[in-house]
């Protein structure tokens, strides 16, 4: 068996799992192929009832690679990502997802691109992204405009426009300073619940260099036909969020953020808040107007949730 160091690698690669033992060894034979080792393979179970401890220990026997195995009774995404952050040793996290893979050069391009950034101007920046490939080698999603573009988050978004599946890094000492909230209900809060708090202080270096491999082929964990209600708080919190910290964008994006207000209104319905709760979350003039803006159209989703529900 080989003798790996764990002690401080400069990447936490950490993987979320729950019953995905069947695409799981994506992550193990991409992350076998890198050409930068300084990593370490943070697997946390979300209680997976189909072989995946067993299967991690025989990797963890082969010794290839510095793996941790992190089971936890079953709790939701948010939970998990919580529980990575406590407990990860790298100065940067990466998520790689139990069902996905990357290229073999990945960490080694990611680490390069970092120290690209002068010295002197990286405690500005939260991570790297790059872009992203289907199994067949076809780009998902749309290059950044420039390369490297640096910017938010949200500028991105709002000011480039720029969508679909991305990949990369953030530091950990940013990440730990916006964990999830877990005295929600439900087990899912949407991820840009934390997105949109790091965009507010840091930028992110963007890269046309597609490293992560998105396969088409797995059904998400998360979405689908489902009763609205089931996670409403955690929605309710992501969107009052991005209405609180991005409503300042509405210049340019109005119908945007107007659907956000319509969203946050309708999920607290679901939630059981009332006009004056959800008026109460929002922070100044601009979301709550937005929000006033949204609050019937939002009614009227609930209303709607709520026949489709008893309709069965």
């Amino acid at each position: 068996m080989v003798s790996i160091s764990m002690a401080e690698p400069f990447f936490t690669v950490y993987t979320p799992t729950y019953n995905r033992a069947h695409t799981l060894q994506r992550c193990y034979d991409s992350l076998k192929a890198q050409t930068c080792r300084d990593f370490e393979w943070l697997i946390v179970d979300d209680g997976s009832e189909d072989g995946t401890a067993a299967l991690v220990a025989g990797w963890q026997e082969e010794g290839l690679l510095p793996i941790r195995y992190e089971p936890r009774p079953h709790g939701g995404a948010h939970r998990v990502h919580n529980h990575c952050l406590a407990v990860a040793k790298g100065r940067m996290v990466i998520k790689l997802d139990s069902d996905d893979g990357c290229m073999p050069q990945a960490l080694e391009r990611l680490k390069l691109h970092w120290e690209a950034i002068p010295e002197g101007e990286r405690a500005g920046f939260s991570g790297v992204t790059a872009l992203c490939q289907d199994q067949e080698g076809r780009l998902v999603g749309c290059e950044f405009p420039g390369n490297p573009l640096d910017c938010t988050a949200a500028e991105l978004d709002y000011l480039h426009r720029v969508h679909g599946e991305k990949w990369g890094f953030l530091r950990l000492d940013v990440l730990r300073q916006f964990p999830f909230p877990e005295d929600c209900s439900g087990n899912f809060v949407p991820e840009s619940y934390v997105w949109s708090q790091v965009s507010q202080r840091w930028k992110t270096r963007h890269v046309n260099e597609p490293l992560r491999i998105y396969w088409m082929d797995a059904p998400s964990l998360v979405h689908g036909r489902q009763d609205p209600a089931r996670n409403a708080d955690g929605h309710r919190r992501m969107f009052g969020m991005v209405l609180n910290l991005e409503a300042k964008y509405v210049n340019v994006a109005p119908l945007r953020l107007l659907r956000v207000a319509v969203q946050f209104a309708r999920f607290s319905f679901h939630h059981g808040c009332g006009l004056w709760a959800q008026w109460s979350e929002l922070r100044g003039w601009l979301p709550r107007l937005l929000w006033l803006a949204g609050v019937l159209p939002g009614a009227l989703l609930y209303g709607r949730d709520r026949l489709r529900v008893r309709a069965g």
